[in-house]
């Protein structure tokens, strides 16, 4: 009932989001905003023409850079919980950089890892890797005393104290950010991939602009809106198997 509730929503916000865009395109009557109709039928067009390839540069990009993100943002968030000197010891440096303008930094990454994959990867470890540390040492911090107790009464060890106690109560912080990390992740690819490459979405995106080709333009735009809901998707049907307690 609730799935079915999700997808009723999701068909009322994409049918009132066409129908707003439709009527601009005809009050606007201007090829710098076509027609959805245009764009939707512009699609297959780029598929046939190898567009797959620009998808797959993009999703590899940001699934590298979100896991690299993730793995270290989680682990220094778990320090950080758990330890009380290394909380003290890391949070100025978390908090000093954690406001600086990330995208500032894009000159220093595609220094230091080139113009290719690296810079880009960079960019996205850079900018979503600081709100995991921090969601992840809060959801730490604020497990209760006593859920750990009772099962300590009850010999658990570390580890089954963590299985048991901890990841539960960090995991429904951990898959938000990773939904708030894909949308941020995509933006960042609108910027970096105009550099240094011939392949992505992002690339694909600007090139159009460049060329003036409004139709192009926005077809990247709405493939890009596509990949970050198919992996919001999949992110809540994984949310709904591994936290059933939150039905």
């Amino acid at each position: 009932m609730k799935e079915l509730k999700k997808i009723w929503i999701f068909i009322k916000g994409f049918i009132i989001l066409n129908v707003i865009w439709f009527i601009c395109s005809l009050l606007m009557n201007s090829r710098i905003l076509p027609s959805p109709f245009k764009i939707y039928a512009n699609l297959p067009k780029l598929l046939e023409n190898n567009f797959y390839i620009h998808i797959f540069a993009s999703l590899y990009r940001v699934g590298i850079g979100l896991l690299l993100a993730f793995v270290i943002g989680i682990t220094i968030g778990l320090i950080m919980g758990y330890s009380h000197e290394m909380n003290k010891l890391l949070n100025p440096l978390i908090y000093f950089t954690y406001p600086i303008p990330k995208m500032a930094l894009l000159p220093i990454a595609m220094t230091i890892g080139g113009l290719g994959d690296g810079s880009k990867i960079t960019m996205i470890v850079l900018i979503t890797v600081f709100p995991i540390i921090v969601s992840v040492r809060d959801s730490v911090i604020n497990v209760s005393k006593e859920d750990y107790n009772m099962l300590v009464s009850l010999g658990a060890k570390r580890l089954e104290l963590f299985y048991h106690v901890t990841l539960p109560s960090i995991l429904p912080d951990i898959l938000t950010n990773i939904r708030l990390s894909i949308g941020t992740a995509f933006s960042i690819l609108f910027f970096s991939e105009a550099y240094g490459t011939s392949k992505g979405v992002g690339y694909f995106i600007q090139d159009a602009w460049s060329r003036i080709n409004y139709i192009d333009l926005y077809s990247g735009i709405l493939i890009l809106s596509i990949l970050g809901l198919i992996l919001f998707i999949i992110i809540d049907y994984i949310e709904n198997i591994v936290c059933r307690w939150k039905r």
